[in-house]
């Protein structure tokens, strides 16, 4: 038996009771390309948040308000990335199988 969301894409957000969205489609429409800007956004306040939270840990005078802001914030930050990653990593393409079946990149995708 399938999983009912083989071969559809998880989107970066979820339904207003909180339930995950999936996306079934070529990858290429605008449903598709909101999704990718969404992750890039996502993926950007992320790394933003990474250096603020080097400056504030880095300056060792902070306050528990701060910390407690910052734990919060890198937690949303940390989901976000994990949803993504979670995306992108099901639309991959399946591993080898140890019989040697399966897809392969041909060499010129090393360089």
């Amino acid at each position: 038996m399938t999983d009912a969301t083989d071969g559809a894409r998880l989107l970066p957000w979820t339904s207003p009771d909180g339930k995950p969205c999936f996306l079934v489609g070529d990858g290429i429409g605008y449903v598709s390309r909101i999704a990718d800007n969404i992750e890039a956004v996502q993926l950007g306040l992320a790394g933003e948040l990474i250096d603020e939270a080097r400056r504030v840990l880095g300056g060792r005078k902070w306050t528990p308000g701060e910390l407690h802001l910052l734990a919060v914030e890198l937690t949303e930050a940390l989901a976000d990335v994990h949803r993504v990653a979670k995306s992108r990593g099901a639309r991959l393409p399946a591993l080898r199988h140890e019989d040697g079946s399966g897809p392969q990149l041909p060499a010129e995708a090393f360089g």
